[in-house]
């Protein structure tokens, strides 16, 4: 096994998903190995219904693949009971969506103490916590605001703070400046820079946006079924 799988925080190995249309099947993917190392920001990039989505569902533990397997610190996960799934989850991936999911009656800085209260941390830590996470996206006037009474900015900002509330070896995000202005996107997407490299989490950023991905590390791209190391990209979002 190389250095760079070695070490990786996720590892996909020949992993593959098929769904059963009608009385045939439906391939989205095939073949399919990545690795992700602590600190790494990659971007994965590919048309509307390449499987970006479900490929983060998988990496996620939240979809079984096929046939291959899904590595989370090297122990293989995917065929786990989900009770130890949900374990893993929680303790060491974090998520993002287009949408940010925060819940609506609580603020942003009971937001990102739920997740700590939920793995057993006490009331204390996990504010503590949450406000150290908040004050690090530019949140700290904010704290006992509702998300109606957050910007769109503000409110994916807390959803990155929520995400990272458990400490995770992984995060996993899709779309996450999908319903930003292009200046807002921006902010948000320096700002998970800054954690990432901060927090030391391995990063897979599913993207439309080739500027954006254009400044992560690297970029994987998923196209007709197979994924293509694209290595770091160029601004007219080809190969550098």
């Amino acid at each position: 096994m190389s250095e760079a799988f070695a070490e990786a925080v996720l590892r996909l190995d020949d992993v593959a998903r098929t769904y059963a249309q009608g009385e045939g099947s439906l391939e989205v993917f095939s073949h399919i190995r990545m690795a992700l190392k602590p600190g790494e920001l990659v971007a994965l990039v590919g048309p509307s219904g390449s499987g970006k989505s479900s490929l983060l569902h998988m990496a996620g533990l939240l979809e079984a693949p096929s046939s291959g397997e899904i590595y989370i610190d090297e122990a293989a996960a995917s065929k786990l009971p989900d009770r130890e799934r949900t374990r893993l989850r929680r303790d060491l991936i974090g998520f993002v969506y287009q949408a940010h999911h925060l819940l609506p009656e609580f603020t942003a800085l009971e937001n990102v103490m739920m997740p700590q209260r939920i793995a057993g941390k006490s009331a204390k830590e996990s504010r503590a916590e949450a406000t150290r996470l908040l004050t690090l996206v530019g949140l700290k006037d904010r704290l006992e605001h509702r998300p109606s009474q957050l910007s769109g900015g503000e409110q994916q900002r807390t959803a990155i703070a929520r995400a990272l509330a458990n400490h995770p070896r992984l995060l996993l995000a899709d779309e996450p400046t999908g319903n930003l202005d292009p200046k807002t996107a921006h902010g948000v997407f320096l700002m998970l820079v800054t954690l990432v490299r901060t927090e030391g989490v391995a990063a897979l950023v599913a993207t439309h946006n080739l500027e954006l991905a254009a400044k992560m590390d690297r970029a994987l791209l998923l196209h007709e079924g197979r994924l293509i190391d694209g290595g770091k990209l160029g601004a007219s979002g080809l190969s550098a």
